[in-house]
C-alpha cells in the first residue's frame, strides 16, 4: 500500500523528534495568512546597496560563479573576509588557509558543530538562543547546557559565575553569539575577557556567532572573542553577509580561525552544501570592501528604528528591553496580564495585525521566557510606524 512503511519505527530521526517547523517560519506563514504586519522573521524589507546588487549582476553576466566555486570560496571573498578581520579588530588571518565561506551563518554553525564535537560532549550556549543552535548540537549527538541570560536593570545579563558552573569534564565547548539574538545584549569587555580565561584554564573551543557585529548601539563595542589572549587558536569566528548588507536572501557566511580548526569545519561544511552562491561570493567581496560610512549610516539608521519601535512598544504597554546590538527588540508581556507569549504571538495578528515571535521557543525551559515576545526592527519606518500604531489598541 502506497504511503505505508515496513515498521512502526518514526521516520523521523530521534534526535531531531523534537524540533518541529522553526517558528520563523510557522510566524511568517501566519504574517502571510493574516496579511499582518510582519515584525517576527528578521529580514529587512529593503534591497542592500546598489553598487553590490550591481556586482551580483556584473559576476553573473560576466560568468563568474555561475559553475561551482572553489570549495574554500572564490579567492577574491576570502582575501575580504581576512582584510575585514584585519581593518576592524586586528585580527590577522591568511586568506587561503583560515578562511572558509559559507552557506550563511547557518551552515558554518552547523558544519562547526558536526566537526568538531563527538557524541556525549557537552556545548553551553547562552539562552535563550537561536534554534538552530540546539537542533545542530542534537545533530552532532552531542548534549546543550543553557546558561540563561536573565532580564536585570533593563537589559539580559551574563551570570560569569553560573557560566563557570556549568563547565563539566564533558564539556566540550562554549557557543557565544554576541550581539546576542533574541535579546540584543552586546557582551562587555570585561564579560569577554572572563569567557576567555575560561576558555584558556579549561581547554575549552569557542564558536562564536558575530553576525550583528556591525550592528551594535550607543556605547556598545562589538569586540570579537579571539582578540583575547590564548583565543586565536581555539575558537572559530563565525559571520555573514545578511545582516549587515540586507541581503539575507544570498546566505554568503564565512568562518575565520587556525587552518587545523578551519580544515574541521570544512571536512563538515563540504558534505552539507559543498559549495553556493557562486556569483554573490564576488558581490560580497565588494560589500566588505565599502567605506567606513556605509557601516557608521546603517548603524546610525537601526538605532534610529530601534528607538522609534522601542517608544512605540513603551506607550503601547509592554516591558521594553532596550537592546544594545542586534535588530531585534525583546518585550514582556506581563502589564498585558498576560503569560503565555505563544498564544500571545498567534493571537496577535487577529489583534492588531502585527506577528512578533514568542522567546519561550529559544529556551530550553519555556517557563524561563514565557512571557517574552521578540519584534524585529529591521523594517522601512513606515512599517515601523504603522504597527506601533496598530500596537497601541492592546492599551
Amino acid at each position: 500500500m502506497t504511503g505505508m512503511t515496513s515498521s512502526a519505527r518514526p521516520l523521523l530521526n530521534r534526535r531531531l523528534a523534537e524540533f518541529g517547523t522553526t517558528i520563523f517560519a510557522e510566524m511568517s506563514a501566519l504574517a502571510l495568512r493574516t496579511g499582518s504586519l510582519n515584525l517576527g522573521q528578521g529580514f529587512p524589507d529593503t534591497g542592500g546597496p546598489e553598487e553590490i546588487r550591481e556586482a551580483a549582476v556584473r559576476a553573473l553576466r560576466d560568468g563568474r560563479g555561475n559553475q561551482y566555486p572553489p570549495g574554500p570560496g572564490v579567492p577574491e571573498l576570502r582575501t575580504a573576509v581576512a582584510a575585514h578581520q584585519q581593518r576592524r579588530y586586528g585580527l590577522s588571518y591568511d586568506p587561503d588557509t583560515e578562511v572558509l565561506v559559507t552557506a550563511g551563518a547557518t551552515e558554518a554553525i552547523a558544519a562547526a558543530l558536526l566537526a568538531l564535537l563527538e557524541p556525549g560532549d557537552e556545548v553551553i550556549a547562552l539562552e535563550p538562543y537561536y534554534d538552530s543552535y540546539a537542533a545542530c548540537i542534537a545533530m552532532a549527538g552531542a548534549t546543550r547546557v543553557p546558561v540563561t541570560l536573565r532580564p536585570r536593570e533593563g537589559r539580559f545579563r551574563l551570570d560569569l559565575d553560573e557560566l563557570r558552573d556549568a563547565v563539566t569534564d564533558r564539556t566540550r565547548l562554549l557557543l557565544i553569539n554576541t550581539p546576542h539574538n533574541p535579546t540584543g545584549t552586546v557582551l562587555t569587555r570585561e564579560e569577554l575577557s572572563a569567557i576567555a580565561a575560561l576558555a584558556v584554564e579549561r581547554d575549552l573551543l569557542v564558536i562564536t556567532d558575530e553576525v550583528y557585529e556591525h550592528l551594535v548601539f550607543d556605547d556598545a563595542e562589538h569586540i570579537p572573542l579571539a582578540t583575547f589572549p590564548g583565543m586565536r587558536e581555539r575558537t572559530v569566528t563565525i559571520s555573514s553577509a545578511g545582516k549587515t548588507f540586507s541581503f539575507t536572501g544570498w546566505k554568503v557566511g564565512w568562518v575565520t580561525g587556525t587552518p587545523a580548526l578551519v580544515t574541521a569545519v570544512r571536512s563538515a561544511k563540504q558534505f552539507l552544501t559543498y559549495v553556493s552562491a557562486g556569483p554573490f561570493q564576488y558581490a560580497v567581496a565588494e560589500a566588505l570592501a565599502l567605506p567606513d560610512a556605509y557601516f557608521d549610516a546603517f548603524r546610525a539608521d537601526h538605532q534610529r528604528k530601534r528607538d522609534l519601535l522601542a517608544k512605540g512598544l513603551s506607550a503601547a504597554g509592554f516591558e521594553v528591553y532596550r537592546p544594545r546590538g542586534t535588530y531585534f527588540i525583546t518585550t514582556d508581556i506581563a502589564p498585558f496580564g498576560e503569560k503565555d507569549a505563544h498564544a500571545f504571538c498567534r493571537a496577535l495578528p487577529e489583534r492588531c495585525g502585527v506577528v512578533a515571535v514568542p522567546n519561550s521557543v529559544f529556551y530550553d525551559d519555556p517557563q524561563a521566557g514565557r512571557s517574552q515576545v521578540r519584534f524585529a526592527f529591521c523594517k522601512r519606518d513606515d512599517v515601523l510606524h504603522e504597527a506601533t500604531s496598530r500596537l497601541a489598541r492592546l492599551g
